[in-house]
């Protein structure tokens, strides 16, 4: 399919694709996608998409993620996320983060963060960085944690 015709099709038809379908959308179709389109696709065929097919995702789609989409993010595909994706994410996208998928960001994931994002993590994400990712943070985000996030930060 072009990209004219990956963005003709409509939500339901997104929500049916199969996960081989899915898993055979390029990175241009992909970037064809509208967000109502994104919001459709399954969790568990999200769960198939390859590095580069979660890479493709633009600026304006990643907002669009569902709560089941971004839980359904292996580590390999959080790994993925280049920075611009990261600052997209919204806090309630965040928020379903588990310990290992803050875990999973790498460094560079880690200091892209911005200030709102870093006052939106719960003791519990921020007590599972690493000593190398919190060595990551930047002075700014380090100025906006809270109490309870400052000392939730584990050094050993």
């Amino acid at each position: 399919m072009t990209t004219a015709q990956i963005a003709s099709l409509s939500t339901d038809q997104i929500a049916d694709l199969t996960t081989t379908q899915a898993k055979g959308l390029t990175a241009l179709q992909i970037k064809a996608l509208s967000t109502d389109q994104v919001a459709e696709i399954e969790a568990v065929d999200i769960q198939q998409f390859t590095a580069t097919q979660i890479a493709a995702f633009t600026t304006t789609q990643i907002p669009a993620l569902t709560s089941d989409q971004i839980n359904a993010l292996s580590a390999t595909q959080i790994k993925a996320l280049t920075t611009a994706q990261i600052t997209s994410l919204s806090n309630a996208q965040i928020d379903n983060f588990t310990s290992d998928d803050i875990q999973a960001l790498t460094n560079v994931q880690i200091s892209k963060l911005t200030t709102t994002q870093i006052t939106g993590l719960s003791t519990d994400q921020i007590a599972a960085l690493t000593t190398s990712q919190i060595s990551a943070l930047t002075p700014d985000q380090v100025a906006v944690m809270t109490t309870d996030q400052i000392q939730a930060l584990n050094f050993a």
